[in-house]
């Protein structure tokens, strides 16, 4: 409990003294989703019926498979994950990168916005709820605050790169974001876990239902 405790407070005094960093990131996300609801809202009704007859087909296969190789689908999300982080570590490290950081915020939020705006459109508001929360929202818990919060020590290490000339210095805040970034790979990691171990279960109870 203490360890949990000592965690907790750890994570808040750093949500506390990048408050700013927190909010930039978090409101591209935002922007990100409502761009991705707009692009379905926007799109034609014959792409709206093919990219819903996707989503149609693929919960019929669904339904028809047995048993899921679930250590298949946790080593793929995890690389995918993996990459994810990679590339914002890398981006981060640079002063031009920073941009590329910010750009796959957005687009992070842009794609969840517009698989929720798919689905619920597809399976119609109370089933496409459920269907969000049976199979995005558990792994988002953690999924989102590790992007978010890679995002915020990436733009921590530019301004430090920007502000301070010294050598040492940066090399301090590179290791810094370095560590922060590793950390992050792990909640990326147990995100992709908790993608297979409990969402992929609990769609296979209620696909029936849609």
């Amino acid at each position: 409990m203490r360890i949990a405790s000592k965690w907790r407070n750890v994570c808040l005094n750093y949500i506390r003294n990048n408050f700013k960093e927190y909010t930039l990131v978090t409101l591209l996300f935002i922007i990100g989703l409502f761009i991705g609801v707009m692009v379905v809202n926007n799109c034609g009704e014959s792409q709206l019926q093919e990219v819903s007859s996707y989503l149609s087909d693929f919960v019929s296969k669904f339904k028809d498979v047995g048993d899921i190789n679930k250590s298949e689908l946790i080593f793929s999300s995890i690389k995918s994950n993996i990459f994810l982080a990679l590339v914002i570590w890398i981006a981060g490290t640079t002063v031009i990168g920073i941009p590329i950081v910010l750009i796959v915020i957005l687009f992070r939020g842009l794609c969840l916005g517009y698989t929720i705006s798919v689905i619920t459109y597809t399976f119609g508001t109370f089933k496409g709820i459920g269907f969000c929360l049976a199979s995005i929202f558990f792994q988002n818990i953690l999924f989102i605050p590790a992007v978010l919060t890679l995002g915020v020590s990436s733009i921590k290490l530019y301004k430090s790169i920007v502000k301070d000339k010294r050598k040492e210095n940066i090399k301090i805040e590179i290791i810094r974001h370095t560590i922060i970034s590793g950390l992050m790979v792990l909640v990326l990691v147990i995100s992709s876990m908790v993608e297979n171990i409990i969402s992929v279960p609990i769609l296979q109870k209620i696909i029936n239902y849609f």
